[in-house]
This record gives structure tokens, sequence and C-alpha cells, in this order.
């Protein structure tokens, strides 16, 4: 019978163990307000059409929806403080409204897996606010503008300053992601130099959603124990509600300077 040792002699190592691999769980918030903002959107532009087509105005070849919605200065001089809001839901063309939806899916889906559904929420439209306060204050009595450009600028930036804010979880990618969001600023701020861009509308929304993004945007932190960790934002709901107060009051006042200068 053979006879084996009760413990491994000092000079025997024991196997090594294979490390564990570690997972972070990220944000799986799904994506339904860039859904139903573009679905709502692209229903707003097909009535767009419809009503061109039955009650267009042969001048302006625009419907009644423009009429009543479009951001044109004389109308929110008048009171018609919707003006503020509903262009982003009216669109002047198919290519137009492609390239706005186009740049929502691919930025908000984003955003709002980050952000959750609210936040999200009060991003999208106080950026199209804020947009659409600086074009007021920026262009001609007489000028008309319609588009959500305003709010997909403010998610631009809000991208920008997120990344920017949580560099050291991201790393590379982050700046990879800052650099390609600053190249594509910059882009299409060239292009809309262009006749026919309303290129103050896409400033403002860009500073509107930067600074939302800069009080408000999730800063993350990684929690829990080994193999599984996940991310915890270290926002509080009043650092939101501070935000969102901070640039309605901004851009609130300079509408109201605009209107009674």
């Amino acid at each position: 019978m053979n006879q084996y040792p009760a413990s491994f002699p000092e000079d025997v190592e024991p196997a090594p163990t294979t490390p564990q691999p570690v997972y972070v769980r990220m944000p799986s918030t799904p994506t339904t307000v860039t859904f139903v903002l573009i679905g709502v959107t692209v229903a707003m532009y097909l009535l767009q059409m419809l009503s061109v087509a039955i009650w267009g105005y042969a001048i302006y070849d625009i419907g009644w929806l423009e009429v009543y919605g479009a951001r044109i200065n004389s109308g929110l001089r008048a009171g018609e403080l919707w003006r503020f809001i509903t262009p982003v839901f009216l669109h002047g063309s198919v290519a137009h409204i492609f390239f706005n939806m186009y740049a929502l899916f691919n930025i908000g889906s984003f955003l709002e897996q980050q952000m959750g559904h609210g936040r999200f929420v009060l991003l999208y439209f106080l950026s199209g606010f804020a947009g659409n306060v600086f074009s007021f204050l920026f262009t001609g009595e007489g000028s008309y503008s319609v588009g959500a450009s305003t709010a997909v600028f403010g998610l631009i930036g809000a991208q920008a300053v997120f990344f920017y804010q949580n560099r050291e979880l991201f790393g590379a990618q982050a700046r990879s992601a800052i650099g390609s969001t600053v190249f594509i600023i910059a882009i299409n701020l060239f292009i809309g130099m262009s006749p026919g861009i309303d290129n103050w509308g896409h400033i403002g929304g860009l500073l509107g959603g930067a600074l939302f993004a800069l009080l408000a945007s999730p800063l993350w932190k990684v929690a829990g124990m080994p193999p599984e960790l996940y991310l915890e934002d270290e926002r509080e709901s009043r650092d939101v509600l501070t935000a969102s107060g901070v640039v309605a009051i901004v851009f609130g006042l300079l509408a109201a300077w605009g209107m009674f200068r």
C-alpha cells in the first residue's frame, strides 16, 4: 500500500490559480424616449406635408403647422412663447429631417442609456429652447426657422461634456470621442455659415446642452465587489433640478431681454 505525506513538501508549489475576470455592468436603460421623439417628429413632418398639400400658402409653400409653430420672431414678440419649443418637431425637407433624426438616433441612444429617461427629456427640450432663444436674439425680424438641430446640437455638446467628466473611466475611448465630437461641431458650424442655415440656433443649442450636462450629466464611479462591479452615479436629483433651473433661467432672461430691448 502506497503512503503519501500529509502535506506537500516545501519545495513543491501549488498550481497557479486562474484569475477571475472582472465585469463592470454598464447602464442598460432602454432608449424609449429617443424612439418616441423620432416617431413623433416623423409624424409631425407627414402632417406638415399633408397641410401643405391641402392648405399650403402659395408664396412661402408652408402649411399651417409651420405658420403657427415655426420660430418666427414677430410671433414671439406677440407672446407666442410656444415657438421656443415647437420648431424642434418641424422640418423643411426630407433631407433635413433625415439627418436630424439620424443624429438623434446615434447620439440620443447613447445619452439616454447613460442619463435615464427623465434627464434625457430635460436635456433635449432645454437644448431646443436655448437654441431657439439664440436664433430669436441674433436673426432678423422676418426670419423663420424650423428643425430639431437646436436640440441635436445640445446632445452633441452634452456628449462632449459627459466624456470629459468621465474621462478617467472611459480612458482612450473618452479622448477619441471628445476629439470626434469637437471635429463634428467645427464642421457643422462651418457648414452652418451657408445661406439658409440657422447657425445661431445651433450655437445656442450647443451651449444649452453643454451647460446642462456640466451640472447634471452622470458622474460615474465604480462600485460593488469583484468580480461583479457596477457604475454608480454621484449626481443627485437636486443636481438635475438645479441644472434645469439654471439653463431655463439663463436663456429665459436672454429671451426676455430680446423681447423688450
